[in-house]
């Protein structure tokens, strides 16, 4: 497993100082990373050219593009506002292309009041299996992320998983965004993860509690996970000062 980054966790810096994806890319490069995960909140422009020469910024750091991100709410009731959020799934994935990011990160949505859960279970998989026909052709997963709502439990995103039923749809697993039996949830979702979101800490039932990341590591191991884990920070600290902490912890969780 290789450690990486992804630029959400570096939000209010850029909303506060108006920072460049490129500033992200050279701190993660600082930080002796192995790669970034480029979220699309934070592009100013995706011309050709611009995202070529992030490419290039990030291969001249030594970093790969492991993922992109962007949102997505395929919950919603209204068939031509899934097709809105089709519509832009597909044109990350071209924009995933081009920059060679084998994933990219989409959100499942909130489940909306008066509808049963299957019901919006069949909205949201018939939307998730249309990007990720076209994520074939792009040769680009689509990485589904336990994110609340209709994924809010490991259950839910694999009975999602398995009703789409595409070898292009994967887990992005979060490791902070289950509640109910964390270590458990990450367990059985696991083997089907493509990208890991590493947080410092998750809700449980005893409330809110710091990841032990030997354990998680453990697990992934046992699931045959080889890839990226992504630093996702959300906590009160800096992440000036707190991302090279934690990347350091998640470093020696790795050796053996």
């Amino acid at each position: 497993m290789k450690v990486g980054c992804c630029a959400y966790s570096y939000r209010d810096i850029f909303k506060s100082e108006g920072k460049p994806l490129e500033w992200f890319v050279e701190e993660c490069s600082k930080l002796g990373l192995d790669g970034v995960e480029l979220t699309s909140y934070y592009f100013s422009k995706t011309s050709d050219d611009y995202l070529f020469s992030l490419k290039r910024l990030s291969a001249s750091c030594g970093l790969d593009i492991y993922a992109t991100a962007t949102g997505s709410k395929f919950t919603h009731p209204e068939e031509n506002k899934r097709r809105e959020e089709i519509e832009n799934v597909k044109r990350w994935l071209d924009i995933s292309q081009i920059l060679g990011a084998p994933c990219l990160r989409v959100f499942g949505g909130a489940l909306p009041e008066g509808f049963s859960e299957e019901e919006v279970l069949s909205w949201t998989a018939s939307s998730l299996r249309q990007c990720a026909s076209y994520g074939a052709k792009r040769g680009v997963v689509v990485a589904l992320e336990n994110h609340g709502g209709i994924t809010q439990t490991a259950e839910l995103t694999l009975a999602l998983r398995e009703k789409v039923n595409h070898e292009w749809l994967a887990i992005n697993l979060d490791t902070g965004n289950y509640s109910k039996d964390p270590y458990r949830e990450i367990q059985i979702t696991a083997p089907y993860a493509s990208l890991v979101h590493a947080k410092i800490s998750t809700n449980s039932p005893q409330g809110r509690e710091t990841l032990d990341y030997k354990k998680v590591v453990d697990i992934l191991h046992k699931a045959n996970y080889r890839g990226y884990l992504s630093i996702e920070y959300e906590e009160k600290e800096d992440p000036l000062t707190a991302i090279p902490k934690f990347a350091a912890r998640l470093k020696e969780a790795l050796k053996p």
